[in-house]
């Protein structure tokens, strides 16, 4: 063969290897659609009708997750975006103080948009960066105030009225039937039940029976819409939640003020866990006061457990007290029924899994998995690079065919 010839050839083959390789990281063949369905305890579907999840485990796989510590709405549905625990990502509870931002945050107070208390990088971002384009239907941290964290597709939470659930099911079925260009490979959906009637009434209600049956419906209108799309071959749908739900009662509460002085503490976070930002002169004395009480654990902040991952941050004050399963720290209980933010080693705080397509088993119920995993497996399956995170894709390989 002439030199010349094959050194051409040779740089062709190349240039043309690169090129598909660039093409393929950016046009990966897969869809991924992840739904949450926000307190979906992990044993509902054994307590509840649940066709068309329970379709979901039969034709893919199915387990129970163990949610990020604290178990409760956006520190888990942040872990899932982004893989890194509460403790690295920065939503510390749904409500708690910021040092660094010299701020309180809160769901549903003034600064629940604003970026900076937002860290790590979210899945829909990692996808963007890589030229795989995302959509985001509400989902946690998805509506941020900064343009740079928004998927190409994004709907803003605050804007009401919100789009009715069959809404948001149409909206991503629509999005699936975009020109190629424009098409999203990620699309992720947030529905706030059952969630909002298991505080209501409780885990255990005709209520939560209701609102497990209209979620499941939801699944069922997906499920439909995605068997008839020209895609259904390449998507691979996932269906979790962040939570799951334990009984309270307004009798079962430990009063903080019943054992410590105003004057020993700067900042108190009531909650589950309640994070005690201490004088420092009375940090050991705000811990000897719990140290002995009944239904709570008490922790210096470095003394946290291990396994709980909770503890480094600077939003975490200096002593946390932690309610027992069912138990609340609060001056003012709360009178509803329903609660978590619990050790997410608690069976009631474990959320549901399931999840079906071309690369995942059929019919297999797998061992447990970190919550933060979730992030790796969506990068894997998009072919993405993913950015710093606590998960691991060995503990879901095991998902996969």
């Amino acid at each position: 063969m002439n030199r010349r010839f094959f050194h051409f050839l040779l740089a062709a083959v190349l240039f043309f290897g690169v090129a598909f390789q660039v093409d393929a990281k950016c046009r990966p063949k897969r869809y991924v659609i992840v739904v949450s369905m926000d307190g979906f305890r992990w044993d509902y579907p054994q307590m509840y009708d649940c066709p068309n999840i329970n379709a979901v485990a039969a034709g893919g796989v199915s387990t129970a997750m163990w949610a990020s510590y604290p178990a409760s709405t956006f520190p888990n549905h942040w872990a899932l975006a982004t893989g890194l625990v509460p403790d690295h990502h920065g939503i510390v509870n749904n409500s708690f103080w910021a040092p660094d931002m010299q701020g309180f945050y809160s769901i549903g107070g003034p600064n629940k948009s604003v970026s900076g208390y937002f860290l790590g990088e979210p899945l829909w971002v990692t996808a963007e960066k890589q030229g795989v384009t995302a959509a985001t239907i509400y989902w946690v941290g998805s509506d941020l105030a900064d343009p740079d964290r928004h998927a190409t597709y994004w709907f803003d939470y605050g804007k009401q009225p919100l789009l009715e659930y069959e809404a948001r099911i149409d909206e991503a079925l629509s999005l699936l039937e975009k020109p190629k260009k424009e098409r999203p490979h990620l699309i992720m959906i947030y529905f706030d039940e059952p969630d909002h009637s298991g505080h209501s009434y409780g885990p255990r209600s005709e209520e939560v029976r209701a609102a497990v049956k209209r979620v499941d419906d939801m699944i069922g209108r997906l499920r439909e819409g995605i068997a008839k799309s020209k895609l259904a071959s390449q998507i691979d749908l996932i269906l979790l939640a962040d939570h799951g739900m334990t009984d309270i009662s307004y009798e079962r509460c430990v009063n903080p003020y019943d054992y410590i002085k105003k004057e020993w503490i700067d900042i108190i976070m009531m909650g589950t866990p309640t994070s005690i930002f201490t004088k420092p002169e009375y940090r050991d004395s705000v811990y000897n006061a719990f140290k002995d009480v009944e239904h709570i654990s008490v922790w210096k902040k470095e003394e946290i457990p291990a396994e709980l991952h909770y503890g480094t941050s600077e939003r975490i004050g200096d002593i946390v007290v932690a309610p027992d399963l069912g138990w609340q720290c609060s001056e003012r209980p709360r009178s509803y029924p329903g609660a978590h933010g619990y050790s997410p080693y608690e069976p009631d705080m474990q959320p549901i899994f399931r999840a079906e397509g071309p690369d995942f088993k059929k019919g297999f119920v797998a061992a447990s998995f970190r919550n933060v995993c979730v992030y790796s497996l969506v990068c894997h399956l998009l072919g993405l690079r993913p950015a710093p995170n606590d998960g691991s894709l060995d503990e879901v390989k095991q998902l996969l065919k």
